[in-house]
């Protein structure tokens, strides 16, 4: 039976996360594992989610002499628990006057020595009556150790007194390892910390001090916040999130621990699944022959056929080829003229010019045809006054447009001004109205936009001149 104590008199430095997390991987390795909880604020009873008010624990077993075997309980397969309690507190006052206190512990690990492969020990982060009966029943200490300064010079003093217990009580102790937590490679600081530590015990060996064959763990614990929520659900690591840093960590611990350092043991965990259970090794033979026959190499796999896409139907292959050809009889698209942003027009004589009129009137614009021109009628009868519109806003009157001949001259168009400060826009061009043959003045000569059904006018807020218009040299 192997016995370790994790001491650290520094707190907070994870001697609690070490003891359960260790423990823990060496159970799920089947090995069996007793942990102890000597810590008045039994941190590692509730790690492990066991009852700390449940009363007895390591209590009885130093001030009312219960025996070890039926002190602890077993709170998960092959790991036996030594429980904690607000009690240990007085535990040293009670035990002030007991000849022999320091050793009350260790006698009473005489009866379970064949029953356990490991006994770990949690200490509490002092060196009083409950640490040295800790370093009293081990034969081995782990040391935790934060990668800072601080935390080096309370290494010293630890030492000291581990020095002195291996003189007085305990000839058999000594330093197996020391575990640096938190570690964070980034940093200088880890490195330096790391390689001082290591200097310092390379020039211990072949000495008699108790940590002369003592070497840094080389799986150190990287800062892991899943190793931090893992006591408030009362669950290990390998429980509670089997897949981070923490505890493949931990699980590298264990492994170095149980194999390389004491007598050497079989290591037979690779990997813990996500309930805490021990993980079957997959073959690997078997996975090679698996993934072989997974896997099909470009020579031996088959042809995928095809897939041409269905014949349209008759219906669609007749719409599709009336386009074509009406495209093909409307010949080359005029470039003298800008794009519209609507589906462009027809010949005249395959499709009429869509009837305005009406939207012309009720928005008091001209008329005007696809090209942008203003749309021209015969004269068969005079042509009707339209309505007089509601007044402006701005208290200008309205234009009013009047519908001309052919032979009318674009002038005639013209709206008809009614306020001496007419809006400074011209509506059609000054020259008379082309005739057959002669090609109509595109809109940007004509001073009006590209046709698109409705022309927004806007009034200018001042008289401007209106530039003199060149003549189309066409």
């Amino acid at each position: 039976m192997r016995t370790i104590a994790v001491l650290n008199q520094k707190g907070g430095v994870g001697k609690t996360t070490t003891v359960a997390n260790v423990a823990a991987a060496l159970a799920l390795n089947a090995q069996r594992v007793l942990v102890m909880d000597l810590d008045p604020q039994a941190h590692l009873t509730i790690h492990l989610g066991a009852d700390r008010d449940a009363g007895g624990g390591a209590y009885d077993v130093l001030v009312r002499d219960v025996p070890l075997s039926e002190a602890v309980r077993e709170v998960r397969p092959n790991l036996w628990l030594l429980g904690a309690n607000i009690d240990l507190v007085g535990a040293e006052s009670e035990l002030v006057s007991v000849v022999g206190r320091e050793i009350i512990l260790r006698e009473a690990m005489e009866s379970v020595r064949e029953r356990f492969d490991y006994v770990l020990i949690d200490c509490p982060p002092s060196l009083g009556l409950l640490s040295l009966n800790a370093l009293a029943a081990v034969r081995e200490v782990f040391i935790p150790l934060l990668p800072h300064f601080l935390a080096l010079q309370g290494l010293g003093k630890l030492l000291e007194t581990i020095t002195l217990v291996n003189r007085r009580v305990n000839p058999h102790l000594k330093i197996s390892g020391i575990l640096l937590c938190m570690y964070d490679k980034r940093t200088t600081l880890s490195g330096e910390v790391r390689t001082d530590v290591e200097t310092f015990l390379r020039e211990a060996r072949c000495t008699q001090m108790p940590w002369a064959d003592a070497q840094v763990i080389p799986v150190c614990i990287r800062r892991n916040i899943k190793l931090a929520e893992a006591p408030s659900y009362g669950k290990t690591i390998f429980e509670y999130e089997p897949d981070c840093n923490g505890a493949i960590d931990y699980l590298g611990v264990a492994k170095f621990v149980h194999t390389q350092m004491g007598t050497g043991g079989v290591w037979t965990l690779d990997r813990p699944d996500a309930s805490g259970h021990k993980a079957d090794k997959p073959d690997a033979a078997a996975d090679r022959s698996s993934a072989a026959g997974a896997v099909t190499t470009a020579e031996n796999a088959p042809t995928a056929a095809v897939t041409q896409p269905p014949d349209p139907p008759p219906e669609a292959q007749a719409a599709v080829n009336d386009v074509a050809a009406e495209s093909a009889s409307k010949g080359p698209e005029r470039t003298d003229s800008p794009p519209s942003d609507g589906p462009a027009a027809g010949p005249a004589e395959d499709k009429a010019p869509p009837d305005t009129s009406a939207q012309t009137k009720d928005s008091g614009l001209p008329a005007q045809t696809s090209a942008g021109a203003p749309l021209q009628e015969e004269a068969k009868s005079p042509a009707p006054q339209a309505p007089a519109p509601s007044p402006r806003p701005g208290g200008s009157a309205p234009k009013t447009y009047t519908e001309v001949g052919p032979a009318a001259t674009a002038s005639e168009a013209q709206p008809q001004p009614s306020n001496p400060t007419p809006d400074k826009i011209e509506l059609a061009d000054k020259e008379p109205a082309t005739g057959e043959g002669e090609s109509s003045p595109s809109p940007t000569e004509s001073g009006m936009p590209p046709a698109a059904g409705r022309i927004e006018i806007r009034e200018l807020p001042a008289p401007a001149p209106t530039p003199a218009l060149e003549e189309d040299p066409r």
